[in-house]
């Protein structure tokens, strides 16, 4: 593999003088991203309703975002890599911003998920910030920065969830939540403009475009057939094909990238022990925050009456009541996390998160008649993720260059996406069983889905436990400025 090499600028290597400021700027960019996968969740049936829609055809929403994240992630995060960070952080806004409109002011089904394959952008949101991060923070910033960051996205998805129940009570229009999202975004572009640093590039190197093709038809083929088997059966032929091309195209873009002069992702760090393993325990965290999220939020939506379980609660209820103190204490645990991982290392940090997962999901699969133990089982699982999310990137970090900082961080985040979806569409599965005498959900089916959250949550923790993290500081601007004067004082 053909490295890309540093420049010899030195306008981005002395540490910033803010960094706070840059911080909690970037946090809230991130925030952009659980806003938007999240907000349009609980308005799929209203979608639905007003657009007289399926509702197969109307979670095409969700399924083609999903399908246009995994594509476009990793190719935006190696732009990062190759380009000024805030350049591509406001061109990838300008994408998600003129999404958000569309969405907005259409009526149409089909335009709607164009600006939804328009909004996926966000995706790379968080790759890039991890990026930016380590170009202009010290080493002894960037893990607590890092956590912070993604402590924001599980509390960006309960506070996307309580904000959109607001904005829906009395049946009002789908278009709020997308006017919701226009107006955020153009605040977080003048937050960029603002606080973000203008530098050049940091590398040199170019784009394995057709690496990033087959990258991402791989991948979107297996995602497609991985969101869409509930609904397609499991053995059709459309399944079938989806998963087997797939699996095809992403078997031929490994061989691929093993013979590129400068390949859009190197299989040498894919397969360094630590990175593989720390990107399968990926898969497992992100498919805990939808067992968590999809399976706390339908549990107490269910009408006791009807169902001898539930408690029968609105959206609103539901975000405020029983999942916000979970986001709230997962955002809380996060901001505090990074001195734990620098003091004790991330891997510790996740084997404790993991046992919380753990202990939350098995708690609330054996009890969930009262409301306290579904609020203690969520604030478990919701610190289990954010320190999941905020350790795991550590790793990745700590594991790579300085030049393949976004794309490596960006296939991280795809893992997260693939484990999401691998767990929306099992709970979707499960979900579908109802009993002989009621429309409802049967209570064994939810007891499955706290199981397999508990079950994911046990094998990220084996799989951290048995990886390798090579201890070395990670290259961060300070590194770089004082390595750069002592070469100069001795040069």
């Amino acid at each position: 593999m053909v490295r890309a090499e540093p420049t010899h600028s030195t306008a981005g290597d002395r540490p910033l003088r803010r960094p706070r400021t840059l911080i909690v700027g970037l946090s809230i960019v991130v925030l952009t991203v659980a806003i938007l996968q999240t907000a349009v969740v609980p308005v799929l049936s209203t979608i639905a309703d007003q657009l007289d829609a399926s509702t197969v055809g109307v979670s095409w929403a969700v399924t083609a975002n999903l399908l246009a994240a995994a594509a476009a992630t990793p190719l935006i995060g190696r732009l990062a890599d190759l380009h000024s960070k805030k350049r591509v952080l406001l061109w990838v806004l300008a994408i998600v911003l003129v999404g958000s409109v569309l969405a907005a002011t259409t009526s149409s089904l089909a335009l709607l998920i164009l600006g939804r394959v328009l909004q996926a952008a966000s995706f790379a949101l968080y790759p890039i910030g991890v990026a930016i991060l380590r170009e202009e923070l010290t080493e002894d910033r960037m893990v607590s920065a890092m956590s912070v960051l993604s402590a924001t996205l599980g509390f960006g998805g309960g506070t996307g969830l309580v904000v959109v129940g607001l904005l829906m009570n009395h049946g009002a229009n789908y278009h709020r939540v997308f006017w919701l999202t226009t107006g955020f975004t153009v605040v977080v572009i003048a937050i960029v403009v603002l606080v973000v640093p203008a530098r050049p590039r940091s590398t040199t190197g170019s784009i394995d475009w057709l690496g990033a093709a087959g990258l991402g038809a791989g991948l979107s083929a297996v995602l497609l057939a991985i969101t869409q088997g509930s609904t397609w059966g499991w053995t059709s032929p459309r399944t079938v094909a989806c998963a087997a091309f797939g699996i095809a195209v992403t078997v031929g873009w490994w061989f691929w990238e093993q013979r590129a002069k400068q390949p859009l992702v190197s299989t040498k760090m894919l397969r360094r022990r630590p990175i593989l393993l720390t990107n399968v325990a990926t898969v497992f965290v992100g498919m805990g925050l939808y067992f968590a999220f999809l399976g706390l939020t339908q549990f107490v939506q269910i009408p006791h009456e009807a169902a001898g379980y539930g408690f029968g609660a609105t959206v609103l209820e539901a975000s405020v009541i029983y999942l916000l103190p979970g986001a709230i204490t997962g955002f809380l645990v996060a901001l505090v996390s990074g001195r734990f991982i620098d003091r004790y290392g991330a891997q510790p940090v996740l084997v404790v998160a993991a046992a919380a997962g753990i202990t939350g999901f098995l708690f609330i699969a054996l009890a969930h008649s009262a409301p306290w133990q579904v609020i203690a089982a969520s604030i478990l699982a919701n610190a289990y993720i954010s320190l999941g999310d905020g350790a795991l990137p550590a790793l990745i970090v700590s594991e790579v260059d300085a030049g393949e900082t976004g794309v490596a961080t960006g296939m991280n985040a795809i893992a997260r996406t693939i484990g999401s979806s691998i767990a929306a569409a099992l709970v979707a599965v499960l979900l579908g069983r109802t009993a002989a005498d009621a429309a409802v959900p049967m209570e064994s089916s939810f007891i499955a889905i706290f199981i397999g959250g508990a079950v994911t949550a046990a094998l990220a923790m084996v799989l951290i436990a048995l990886s390798r993290v090579r201890a070395r500081p990670i290259d961060t601007a300070e590194a770089r400025y004082e390595s750069r004067a002592m070469n100069h004082e001795w040069g």
